[in-house]
């Protein structure tokens, strides 16, 4: 059931497509519209409302020019992160997210006082954020489709990317997009786990940067998980630094607040209930977390819970790569992918450049996602007026076959293929604390599974947007316990319970790609900043 460009309304030209329309989209749309390029941004949701950003506030690696400031900012994560980081972009994302954070206060954007009356600039409301961004690119000529999924990338003779295909939810009517280039800004992979804002986050840009020829970095830094109340999606973690973690009689659980706490939750949770309780924090700071993240507080509200004089059961909801920092390879400091005509920007592309490692919510992730897209949308509009017109003129073709193999006989069931990738990714003894054992089998089941969707096609049209989401799940931990595999050492987020120690003699990237065979290669990180810094 391929997307057939005759089929396809409407059918549309740009200089530049940017696929996601988050905080990445929306700055690399507004970059390279103000770079002179006509741009369209199609979105999966409605742009502004849609992804983890817009859902909840925004921590922002925001740091003035000082040189003392800015030192300790790039070391105080880069133990965490394994020494992955580069200083180079580590400095690259410190100047751009200043210059652009400041651009959001020209705008109007109503950043709060300190105590002293000074701008604090280092938190982001994200419906308050993201409505402006909406704003600021319509007015800059940006054309967007909303609730408009992109399923397949366009291709012209020599490989280079020349646009993408899709379908308008609401009406069912395909569209296509012929441009000069385009921005996969997409975001991570969640895998539908419920986590805040992230049930649109279905590693769908890795799939389709993938069937054009990209490649993946640090997917083995995928296996972040957020805490949150056991009965809501809400995974905003900052205020449980104010809680006690007990057991189900109300005895504190050792180590549960440490450094090293939700290793600690996670194997308490996999025999039997936790509970918290925001008791260590003073009257005075309760107003202030009401005000600074409310809806942290909305479900327990409806519970009829006070977090503050009552205990309640968490959980550890997998956030994947949204709060991990593997995504897609690039391959310069323009943002390109290692296929012509292709950038990547935000959570879709790998923030080992920045965080190594390790990341959490917001900070370095809004960071990234600022500087990114705006190096993306500059680069690709750059791109594509070097092309001129015969970037949206030269003949193309969809790349792409999973969820489209219309001569097979079976048809895809995605709520199976869904629930089966989550049975290898979601259980904490199989992602948050991995051993070869489990790794093996869990990749074993994977690859049954993406060689059923291999050999499988969409019902209809109704059903081909969660087909490619199933496809793209399985993709993603195909890449992740492949490259999980290979690192045979604990370094950041990734815990290998076989090799529990760092190894100073696997200080490197590690590069995946394929999709009916998986491949995982080293790359030195000295290379590695050779490479993406060279002008």
């Amino acid at each position: 059931m391929k997307l057939s460009v005759t089929d396809i309304e409407p059918n549309l030209q740009a200089d530049v497509l940017v696929i996601g329309g988050g905080p990445a989209g929306a700055w690399a749309a507004w970059n390279a519209a103000s770079s002179g390029a006509s741009v369209i941004l199609v979105d999966k949701g409605y742009c502004g409302t849609s992804g983890c950003a817009a859902a909840s506030g925004n921590g922002v690696w925001y740091v003035p020019p000082d040189p003392t400031a800015r030192e300790a900012a790039m070391v105080s994560r880069e133990g965490l992160g394994g020494f992955l980081s580069h200083r180079d972009w580590m400095q690259r994302v410190l100047d751009q997210t200043y210059a652009n954070v400041n651009q959001l206060a020209d705008w109007g954007y109503p950043f709060p006082t300190d105590d002293e009356g000074k701008p604090y600039r280092r938190s982001l409301q994200g419906p308050e954020y993201m409505r402006l961004m909406r704003k600021q690119i319509k007015r800059a000529g940006v054309k967007i489709l909303d609730n408009s999924p992109a399923l397949q990338l366009l291709v012209d003779a020599d490989g280079a990317v020349a646009g993408a295909t899709g379908i308008e939810r609401q009406s069912g009517k395909k569209w296509i997009v012929h441009s000069g280039a385009v921005i996969i800004a997409t975001g991570g992979c969640a895998f539908l786990s419920k986590a805040l804002g992230c049930n649109v986050l279905t590693g769908d840009g890795y799939l389709m940067a993938a069937e054009a020829g990209a490649e993946m970095s640090g997917m083995e830094f995928s296996n972040a998980y957020g805490i949150s109340p056991a009965f809501s999606s809400v995974t905003k973690t900052l205020f449980y630094n104010w809680a006690t973690f007990t057991y189900e009689d109300g005895t504190p659980i050792p180590g549960a607040g440490s450094q090293r706490g939700r290793s600690v939750i996670a194997k308490t949770l996999m025999t039997q209930p936790v509970y918290a309780i925001l008791d260590q924090a003073t009257e005075e700071m309760q107003a202030s977390m009401r005000k600074a993240q409310p809806n942290f507080f909305v479900p327990l509200d409806r519970a009829g819970i006070d977090p503050f004089k009552q205990r309640f059961p968490v959980t550890l909801r997998l956030e994947g790569t949204v709060r991990g920092t593997g995504g897609i390879r690039i391959v310069d400091h323009t943002c390109a992918t290692s296929v012509r005509g292709l950038y990547a920007a935000g959570d879709a592309a790998t923030r080992e450049l920045i965080c190594g490692g390790f990341t959490g919510g917001g900070s370095h992730n809004a960071a990234w996602a600022i500087s990114s897209g705006s190096w993306a949308g500059q680069s690709a509009a750059m791109y594509a007026r070097k092309l001129g017109n015969k970037g949206i003129e030269r003949s193309t073709e969809a790349v792409g076959e999973a969820a489209f193999n219309s001569g097979s006989d079976y048809t895809l069931n995605p709520e199976q293929i869904i629930k089966a990738t989550q049975d290898e990714v979601f259980p904490y003894e199989r992602n948050y604390f991995r051993n070869e054992k489990n790794l093996t089998e869990s990749l074993h089941r994977l690859n049954h599974l993406w060689q059923e969707i291999r050999t499988s096609q969409a019902a209809d049209d109704k059903s081909v947007i969660k087909a490619r989401e199933a496809a793209a799940m399985v993709a993603t931990a195909r890449w992740m316990y492949s490259s999980a595999l290979e690192r045979k050492e604990t370094r950041g987020m990734h815990k290998h319970e076989d090799y529990p120690q760092q190894d100073d003699n696997q200080k490197h990237h590690l590069i995946s790609g394929g999709l009916d065979q998986v491949w995982v290669k080293a790359e030195p990180k000295e290379l590695a900043t050779n490479n993406l810094l060279t002008v």
